[in-house]
């Protein structure tokens, strides 16, 4: 095997595909630009429409709105260190919020850049290997697939990675197009976007991509390609840029590589006592209903026999990424979106085939955008009333207590500049072995105990918020009652899924110095 020189000159893939086409090369590249562009469009016109959903939108989007107004290097949840994922994320939502302001549409930027890259990749992919028209179609068939246009401007880490982990194994793909050689320059991007992958969710944006690549590779005997994967300069390229942040997690906070890699990784994926537990078979049924209509193509798909079209490495993809997620017990959805590209690929492949597409794609449309309007209409779980009605009545100075629930979105809709006090049961023996919103803060204080003791609250220490200087604010469940050590509360507003309530000026505080 040899590697190719960085700079050897080779045709591109415009003008290869203009030649097989008949198509001028500049039109070509106009068209691969206005696609983009409207895939761009596509992605942001409907993001803003609706609030923050829970749990995992308003966590998320509240901790990029922290580093954006505090340390950008640390993300931390109501104050505290949260090293659940690693922080690209955040960073590029921090950039939205600093070109666009603090609202739901800039703390969606990160997926949308996810899904923008995930189509842009497969859009090129097919283009250059089959045909500009197929892979308009393929690129369609993605983008008016709910799974994908809802995880677009779903604001968590999952399509970010899945975009991420599309480019990686593209890009791996391309370098070693060539059964004699590698193109150094796709192997050095390959491992960029890993590392970019990384920072994104984890270990998943390494081990994914060399979970597609390497034994598609060895299936072909391919084995010296194999071998030349892990290239030096590749290599140093993603480590320059992954291992950086890391590193200095762990120098700041020690115990941050056992927790990151060990408990987040490893015993996650092992172990059983996590959250959401599915059957073996999960993804092999849910993934056919989120890619609904374009899912009924999938006998045909099976069937198709497109002419170079990638039908193994796409089929391999495909399995690997639900097969790698169904072996632990917890799944969750958003695991299965590294999957999107090669299933909406082969599907792409088959529908264009016919013609039903050009009446089902337009359909297949309004039907992505009126979940959208949906989920606007009925704001499942958000606290964005309380939070903008707080906002409107709270003084510098006052301090907000979360009772006995998350809340996560209610500092960002509030803007409050200091992290709240959480007031729950935080020395239950079994908090510990659960997987909720409790252990996430539980195990964020164990990074800063100070912090911790300021910001979680044990419910037996209730009766001393009365005594906190100010007006206290409390925002509870919908059927919660003050009790009596919080005798004295005001309700000021009850919202769609919470209350607020108040301390009163004029009621007695007994044992307050």
């Amino acid at each position: 095997m040899t590697t190719s020189h960085p700079h050897t000159p080779t045709p591109t893939a415009d003008a290869a595909d203009a030649t097989r086409r008949g198509a001028a090369p500049s039109a070509l590249r106009w068209t691969t630009t206005r696609t983009l562009a409207l895939l761009a469009l596509w992605l942001l016109a409907t993001s803003w429409l609706r609030p923050l959903l829970l749990p995992d939108e308003g966590r998320y989007a509240g901790v990029a709105r922290a580093m954006f107004l505090g340390d950008k290097l640390v993300p931390t949840l109501h104050g505290l260190p949260f090293f659940h994922k690693p922080p690209l994320m955040y960073w590029l939502d921090i950039a939205g919020m600093q070109l666009l302001g603090v609202h739901a549409f800039a703390a969606r930027v990160a997926p949308a850049v996810g899904a923008w890259c995930m189509g842009a990749a497969l859009f090129l992919d097919l283009r250059r290997r089959v045909g500009l028209t197929e892979a308009l179609v393929a690129l369609g068939v993605m983008a008016t697939t709910p799974f994908f246009y809802i995880g677009g401007q779903y604001a968590n880490h999952d399509m970010l990675v899945a975009g991420l982990i599309t480019v990686a194994v593209l890009g791996g793909q391309r370098a070693v197009d060539d059964p004699a050689r590698t193109d150094l320059r796709w192997l050095v991007g390959a491992w960029v976007a890993m590392a970019l992958a990384v920072l994104s969710k984890g270990l998943i944006g390494v081990v994914l991509p060399a979970l597609v690549i390497g034994p598609w590779l060895l299936a072909q005997r391919r084995w010296r390609q194999c071998l030349g994967l892990m290239h030096p300069l590749a290599v140093g390229a993603f480590l320059l840029i992954a291992a950086p942040w890391f590193v200095a997690m762990q120098l700041r906070y020690p115990g941050f590589f056992d927790y990151f890699f060990m408990e987040q990784h490893v015993r996650r994926y092992a172990q059983t006592g996590f959250n959401n537990a599915q059957p073996l078979w999960f993804y092999a049924a849910v993934l056919p209903l989120l890619t609904l209509p374009w899912s009924l193509w999938l006998p045909a798909a099976w069937r198709q026999r497109t002419q170079g079209a990638p039908r193994g490495l796409y089929l391999w993809w495909l399995v690997a990424i639900a097969g790698f997620f169904s072996l632990p017990t917890s799944k969750l959805v958003g695991y299965a979106l590294p999957a999107v590209a090669p299933l909406c690929g082969l599907l792409g492949l088959a529908v264009v085939q016919g013609r039903a597409w050009r009446r089902v794609m337009p359909a297949a449309a309004v039907f992505c955008v009126g979940l959208i309007v949906a989920l606007a209409w009925k704001a499942p779980h958000s606290h964005r009333d309380l939070g903008q009605t707080l906002a409107g009545l709270r003084q510098p100075g006052d301090a907000v207590v979360l009772v006995e629930g998350a809340f996560f979105d209610l500092p960002f809709y509030a803007g409050l500049t200091q992290p709240p006090i959480v007031l729950s049961s935080w020395d239950d023996p079994n908090l510990p072995k659960t997987d909720n919103w409790r252990k996430e803060l539980f195990d964020a204080g164990r990074f800063d105990p100070a912090t911790a003791a300021r910001v979680l609250w044990r419910t037996e220490r209730a009766a001393q918020l009365l005594c906190l200087p100010g007006t206290v604010w409390f925002i509870a469940e919908l059927d919660w009652r003050p009790s009596a050590a919080l005798a004295g509360l005001v309700l000021v507003s009850t919202g769609h899924d919470g209350t607020l309530w108040r301390t009163d000026a004029r009621t007695p505080r007994p044992g307050c110095p």
